[in-house]
């Protein structure tokens, strides 16, 4: 699994030629880097396979050394390839979306910018390398988006069919809800403990939604908030399972929050067999799991074009 993940990003010869150059400087070295693969006439040099190799090491891939450098080898070749097929389509990286993708790995990391650097220093990486494999995720992406994107096609009738297969009678239901929560202001050190046995009392003396707002007047810092229409695939499954097992002017079991404890009151209930949530929610999945599929035979249909010179 990659330490500095890139498929978050959504990226030319002239910037890959500069950080070839760069990361030839780095280690500095009495001996001149060698060319040890050309992709269409661009060079990749040994020193740039060693440094991709320890980049690998630092994620923890690659079972040895000569398994890393392999793998070094060839994703170095596919970048060669995905940054040439987004100059061809003008679409190359910029310094600036590199810069800012740099900046991301060190905010998902949780270390400044200069902290990232240090990190790959103190392991034997130029940051160079880094921004290298950004800079091609960066360009892959945008392949993706702009040439890759139309030749998926996703059926809606087979959706439909899967999301119909996937409802339950209990995601076959409409609510008018309202939420009552029993608000723990910031810093008063109220526990949550607390808060949930005045939400219990709250719940065993409610007698439905009419009511709800005169009973928590009765509570210091209880809200009563309007949900309005909420369709029970809209909701994460053990509300909606809890939600399915209640009449009308039934209520949950208090449940804690980031700003309390919460519970919710059915207002309304009736069928309603609505797949067009759980549909979407399968159109975005399917549609990710055919888009990379899309985009590694788009690839491997580039690398078997490509003039791949080992020397």
């Amino acid at each position: 699994m990659k330490l500095f993940n890139t498929s978050f990003l959504t990226l030319p010869a002239r910037a890959f030629m500069a950080a070839v150059f760069l990361t030839m400087l780095f280690p500095i070295s009495a001996q001149a880097a060698t060319i040890k693969i050309t992709v269409n006439d661009v060079p990749i040099t040994d020193t740039q396979i060693a440094q991709r190799a320890k980049l690998l090491q630092l994620e923890r891939r690659g079972d040895s050394n000569a398994g890393r450098n392999r793998l070094a080898r060839e994703e170095l070749i596919d970048e060669v390839i995905k940054l040439q097929e987004a100059t061809r389509i003008g679409q190359a990286p910029t310094p600036a979306e590199v810069a800012q993708a740099y900046v991301n790995v060190s905010r998902n990391m949780r270390v400044s910018t200069d902290n990232l650097t240090l990190i790959l220093n103190q392991n034997g990486v130029n940051s160079t390398t880094l921004k290298d494999r950004l800079r091609a995720a960066i360009a892959w992406g945008k392949v993706t988006a702009s040439v890759v994107s139309a030749r998926v096609q996703i059926s809606d009738v087979d959706l439909e069919a899967r999301a119909a297969e996937q409802t339950t009678e209990a995601d076959s239901v409409d609510y008018i809800l309202k939420e009552i929560l029993f608000i723990i202001p910031q810093g008063s050190g109220i526990s949550n403990s607390r808060r949930t046995a005045q939400a219990n009392q709250y719940r065993r003396a409610f007698q439905g939604c009419d009511t709800a707002v005169e009973l928590s007047l009765k509570y210091t810092d209880a809200a009563v908030l309007d949900l309005g229409r909420r369709h029970a695939t809209q909701l994460p499954d053990p509300i909606a399972t809890e939600l399915g097992r209640l009449s009308v002017g039934g209520i949950t079991a208090p449940r804690v929050v980031a700003n309390g404890v919460s519970m919710l009151a059915v207002c309304s209930k009736t069928v309603a067999r609505d797949l067009s949530f759980a549909t979407n929610e399968l159109r975005q999945e399917a549609g990710n799991e055919l888009l990379e599929a899309e985009a590694d035979k788009y690839l491997a249909e580039l690398r078997d074009k490509a003039n791949i010179i080992n020397l």
